[in-house]
């Protein structure tokens, strides 16, 4: 029975089908509960409390925030601190590092979680906790069908489709955004079977809310004159820098809310719920913007996003929202909160591009588009900008609208974005970067990062082939032809590195009819000026990128000392074997890490800590300083040069690395004392 449905969903369409199906109705009824959850706790919080207490007049914007906090941090705490955050990072690192893999109550505690941060006042999406509500619900159905990784991965992306398409009412835009974003790459076997999903999931939406999609469009919005997209540059600029401020002010506020170590965990929402509250009471002072009922920075703030599509906002009030969310935004999930980024990022979109429309009309009031368009491209860049996810931006703006006019500047603008927030970002999104800093770098899916745990040294092969460069090519071709080899290392009368000769070099020479007999091997090798070369320290992925920048099949190592002095090679099969060493190193480090969670009942603690020249560790091995530590304690990672390392025996410890260790509790302050 074990292997039934994996060989039922491996040999029939129909099987696959059928379940990629299940997940998408199983996403859709979760997102319509989800949704009925938030409006359950909008109610509470600011209906029937305000009613039953009228005493607490404005303050009920800091209890309710509050107390929603506390609920979400004990939850988060208690149940599932996978359910932190905005959601979307944890389901990429469950598709490229676990198999696909979600443990089940993911999907009940960010259910809950979120849906009480959101209801309370939170100044968070529902995107992304539907996505990972799909994701887990997917993951669930592939492991009790005993389904291979790969299977589930697939069901993991048709889950976060899913929960994109009922949220937005955007099927299309659901499918890419998982193909994008989650799994990282398109593909025929993944795209059918998120396209049934999506659809699926769509239906159900549309079932229960309508057929009406996510923000009502009032106008039909297109190109006034051709002098505008002179503008839409502009605007791409400074939804970039929106952009890379929002993700470096998240960050900056988990970093602030983590370090904050005289408070638990589980109590940190609830501060945030209390700063959330206390910018609300202040901005009506500051700004002379006023609300009743909920303030508009509050929650997810589609109803803003709309008066802002209408062109009923003015200059001061989008330019007052477009910072106070960002605020709001980054208190609410810094602290700790549940809840998505991506409308926030198009809420500050939106607010982005009707302060530019505003401004710009009045310079230009004959040739700007209808009021509500650059809001809408605002709102595409701005996503872009922190998700770097142009295609699912540009589709799901496309759905909302249905306008083919409004595609020429909504795809100028994004681009634009993308390549200008990338390289301020160093190639990170908002998605990737709350990876990267835990050691995870992905590249289409993928975890590249493994491979920077791996040094050159370890895998490089020391037996190659080698010939003088002063013999001729007619020994050369005996040679490749006795040793297999397809290349061959080329040393000089001292016994120094020449270069590199390859089957291609003796074939092309070969076809420029040379005599082989006289034509010597340093007249066609490459020589060593014009190759690329490794060292025996740096690590495999570094390697890795060289090679596949010039498709090579092979990388000499050198010594740094004697640039002339060849120590081995990297051939693809040490590429491989690297591979391999990573994986079994971080099968390694998540066995102990387990063993010691079974083994004591105390509680463990990860810490980060910065080595120092003065440090009793710096300039030994990892091998050399295990007596040094607490005994129930583990070094996980190294970050060396901004790049992390997987330790192994004979990594060097040097000053200014970042080691993360986990400890136990008592041993922390020891520790410290042993690190700096």
């Amino acid at each position: 029975m074990k292997n039934k449905f994996e060989r039922f969903y491996t040999t029939s369409n129909t099987g696959s089908f059928l379940i990629a199906l299940l997940v998408g109705l199983g996403t859709g009824i979760g997102a319509v509960i989800f949704r009925y959850l938030i409006t359950f706790f909008e109610f509470v919080g600011y209906s029937w409390i305000p009613t039953t207490f009228p005493a607490l007049g404005n303050l009920t914007v800091v209890i309710v925030p509050a107390v929603g906090g506390l609920i979400v941090g004990l939850l988060i705490y208690n149940f599932a601190q996978e359910a932190k955050g905005h959601g979307v990072p944890e389901v990429m690192e469950a598709v490229a590092l676990h198999g696909g893999k979600i443990r089940p109550v993911v999907a009940l505690i960010k259910s809950l979680a979120s849906a009480i941060s959101i209801g309370s006042g939170g100044s968070v999406g529902r995107e992304g906790p539907i996505v990972q509500i799909g994701s887990s619900i997917g993951s669930t159905l592939g492991q009790k069908l005993h389904l291979s990784d790969e299977k589930i991965r697939i069901l993991v992306a048709c889950g976060a489709a899913g929960g994109i398409a009922a949220t937005f009412n955007a099927p299309i835009a659901g499918v890419i955004f998982a193909l994008e974003i989650i799994v990282g790459e398109f593909s025929v076997r993944h795209f059918s079977l998120v396209v049934i999903s999506s659809v699926a999931s769509s239906i159900v939406g549309q079932a229960v809310f309508g057929d009406i999609p996510a923000f009502l469009i009032p106008v039909e919005y297109g190109i006034t004159s051709l002098w505008e997209f002179s503008f839409f540059p502009v605007l791409s600029v400074l939804a970039a820098l929106l952009g890379v401020l929002f993700v470096k002010s998240l960050y900056w506020a988990e970093d602030l809310f983590s370090d904050w170590k005289g408070v638990p965990e589980w109590l940190k929402p609830m501060i945030g719920g209390i700063l959330l509250g206390g910018l609300a009471l202040l901005y009506p002072i500051l700004t002379g913007i006023h609300w009743e009922g909920q303030p508009q920075i509050f929650n997810v703030g589609y109803d803003v996003i709309e008066d802002a599509l209408a062109g009923n906002l003015v200059l001061g009030v989008a330019l007052a929202f477009l910072f106070m969310k960002l605020l709001a935004t980054i208190l609410t999930l810094g602290s700790g909160g549940s809840g998505g980024v991506f409308a926030p990022s198009l809420f500050m979109g939106a607010m982005l591009g009707t302060v530019f429309e505003l401004g710009v009309r009045k310079i230009f009031p004959s040739i700007i588009a209808p009021p509500g368009a650059y809001a809408l491209i605002g709102m595409a860049a701005t996503f872009t900008a922190a998700a770097h996810a142009p295609i699912t931006a540009v589709i799901i703006l496309f759905e909302l609208t249905g306008d083919y006019r409004i595609i020429m500047p909504l795809m100028l603008t994004v681009v634009i974005t993308t390549i200008i927030s990338q390289q301020l970002l160093k190639g990170e999104s908002i998605y990737t970067l709350k990876l990267s800093r835990r050691g995870v770098h992905l590249s289409r899916g993928r975890d590249v990062d493994i491979l920077e745990g791996v040094l050159v040294k370890e895998v490089m092969s020391h037996d190659f082939t080698v010939i003088s460069m002063n013999d001729n090519l007619s020994n050369l071709s005996i040679l490749l032809n006795q040793t297999s080899s397809h290349g061959v290392v080329v040393l000089d009368d001292d016994g120094k590195l020449f270069g590199i000769v390859t089957v291609s070099d003796l074939r092309n020479a070969i076809s420029s009819n040379s005599n082989l007999g006289e034509t010597k091997v340093k007249d066609v090798a490459t020589k060593r000026a014009d190759l690329l070369i490794t060292y025996p320290n740096e690590t495999i992925g570094q390697a890795l990128y060289r090679m596949g920048s010039r498709g090579l099949g092979r990388l000499p190592v050198i010594s740094r000392e004697d640039p002339g002095q060849i120590l081995g090679l990297i051939r693809r099969q040490n590429i491989i074997r690297a591979y391999h060493l990573a994986l079994t190193r971080r099968s390694e480090i998540t066995h102990k890490i387990k063993q010691l969670e079974l083994e004591t009942e105390d509680d463990f603690e990860v810490i980060h800590l910065l080595v120092n020249e003065e440090s009793a560790i710096s300039g030994k091995k990892v091998s050399e300083i295990a007596r040094l530590l607490p005994e129930d304690s583990l070094l996980v990672s190294i970050k060396q040069d901004g790049r992390g390392v997987i330790p192994h025996g004979s990594t060097l410890i040097s000053p200014n690395d970042f080691l993360t260790i986990i400890v136990n509790g008592d041993d922390v302050e020891d520790l410290k004392g042993i690190i700096k």
